[in-house]
């Protein structure tokens, strides 16, 4: 067995080395990329997983041209020839998910478990597209008195797909796939964290059979971004990212109201605990929310809301206990440790400075946050206790660093929720089914949920949050409304 996974190892490093050469793909080529000089490592070692160079602006423009030759041609081909396309992509991912397990393993720093889960929910996204544009934007007609009622769903054009690390493929996937179905062309743009991961999927996509300038890859920085926002062309942008980068987009598109913007932003995520019956069991689904994927989810908790209680207390003392029992390694230790690397170095080391500047500013250390000295982007997960903190930052700090802030009351409890700009995600642990109806009423953001992790998202359900942390663009399940425009027709035939 442990031969085979040296064979296999060998054979996925060897197609990572391939991915050096790779270039841009524009109108169904390669195109040797033009702009500056872009790599990617590996977190846990520092080997190089991609070295390139970004796309130029001529080179942008040129795949916003493909894209737009091509629209005309993808928008008549047949849905069930577009459905059978995206099957395809999906059963190439399903026969090769070891391989890009690997890959973003080795690219973003996942452990072995979180990548496979990433393929894994990632081939079931194709299935549930299909189903959601059936179910959402399929073609309607009505009789009515003088003629018919129809609407029909056209394609917006050549959108912008421009995809985060985290999620390198299930994210951009998430856009992608229903960008594709509903008839519209894309330029992608993977996150400069993860070119090579971007460009497998983009093979696959070929692979399947996508004609030529269906898809087209860019690579590089938010640099390349703004360029492929300012074309002309876009009819569309579609955005996984942070608060920043979705605000600069935002004021780069004023005064085009004919480009559809849709932002999928980050978040500060609340846990409130009210009174729960079983401690333990709360406090390790509160690790789970905080730490899984070492913090690097838009919806893990950032915050911890505890009341002053017994049942409060106790729930602080078992938490501390998980995180100072969770074992933090490198992806390629046997057991599997608990939480892995984050993307790099300088992430870790700018969530340290956010945790030092908590405590500059009058929090105080339950569990320090502590960097691993066999890599520089291994964080062992910290809690700072904020309740006396004169100058929290709202921010979204991308890490194994959870805040913990203590109430007297369930009604403080849920202002102390509220008491931020974001609005992605948010969970209420303990009290009762009124209670949660209050916290789900008050507490305003896009996912809500009841004695479950806040990173207890469904593809099946929307996937969206308010304030700062969307644009009221819905995702998931819901990507499919934005992808197209309903047209709506009064049908009369004199010659009846």
């Amino acid at each position: 067995m442990e031969s085979d996974r040296r064979r296999d190892r060998t054979r996925y490093d060897g197609y990572a080395e391939e991915m050096n050469k790779h270039h841009l793909w524009i109108n169904g080529q390669e195109v040797p990329a033009a702009g500056e000089p872009l790599t990617s490592r590996n977190p846990a070692d520092e080997s190089l997983v991609f070295n390139g160079a970004a796309a130029s602006a001529a080179q942008v423009q040129a795949a916003f041209q493909a894209a737009a030759n091509a629209q005309a041609n993808w928008n008549k081909t047949s849905l069930a020839e577009r459905e059978a396309i995206v099957r395809r992509y999906a059963d190439l991912l399903r026969d090769r998910a070891a391989e890009l397990s690997h890959l973003i393993t080795r690219e973003v720093g996942k452990l072995p478990s979180d990548a496979a889960s990433e393929v894994s929910v990632s081939v079931a996204k194709a299935e549930v597209t299909i189903q959601a544009l059936h179910e959402r934007r399929a073609d309607a007609e009505v009789s009515i008195g003088g003629g018919r009622r129809q609407v029909r769903y056209q394609p917006l054009g050549p959108v912008l797909v421009l995809g985060p690390f985290n999620f390198p493929v299930h994210l951009p996937g998430g856009h992608l796939l229903p960008a594709l179905l509903a008839g519209n062309t894309v330029v992608f743009k993977p996150s400069e964290l993860a070119p090579a991961v971007g460009r497998w999927m983009v093979d696959r996509w070929t692979e399947a059979g996508l004609p030529a300038g269906v898809l087209n890859l860019i690579q590089g920085d938010a640099t390349v971004a703004r360029a492929a926002v300012d074309d002309p062309r876009v009819a569309g942008v579609f955005v996984t990212g942070g608060y920043a980068a979705g605000t600069a987009i935002h004021r780069q598109l004023a005064g085009r109201p004919d480009v559809l913007l849709a932002l999928e932003l980050g978040g500060n995520s609340p846990v409130v605990v009210a009174s729960p019956a079983d401690p333990a069991a709360v406090a390790r689904e509160i690790a789970k929310s905080a730490f899984v994927s070492a913090g690097q989810r838009c919806t893990c908790a950032r915050r911890l809301v505890l009341i002053d209680d017994a049942a409060g207390r106790e729930t602080l003392e078992r938490l501390v206990q998980q995180v100072r029992t969770l074992r933090c390694g490198l992806p390629t230790e046997t057991p599997e440790p608990d939480v892995g690397p984050l993307v790099s170095a300088r992430h870790a080391n700018l969530l340290l400075q956010a945790e030092a500047n908590f405590l500059a500013y009058g929090g105080e250390s339950v569990v320090e946050a502590q960097q691993d000295p066999r890599c520089g982007a291994l964080l062992r997960p910290g809690l700072v206790d904020m309740t006396h903190c004169h100058d929290a930052v709202d921010e979204e700090w991308f890490g194994p660093l959870l805040q913990v802030y203590w109430v007297a009351d369930f009604a403080t409890a849920i202002e102390r929720a509220k008491a931020t700009k974001y609005g992605l995600a948010a969970s209420l642990f303990g009290g009762t089914e009124r209670m949660f109806e209050t916290f789900r009423r008050e507490v305003r953001a896009g996912v809500v949920n009841w004695n479950a992790p806040t990173t207890g998202a469904s593809g099946q359900l929307p996937f969206g949050g308010l304030g700062a942390s969307g644009n009221h663009r819905p995702a998931g399940y819901h990507t499919i409304d934005f992808c197209n425009d309903p047209i709506a027709s009064w049908i009369v035939d004199w010659s009846e």
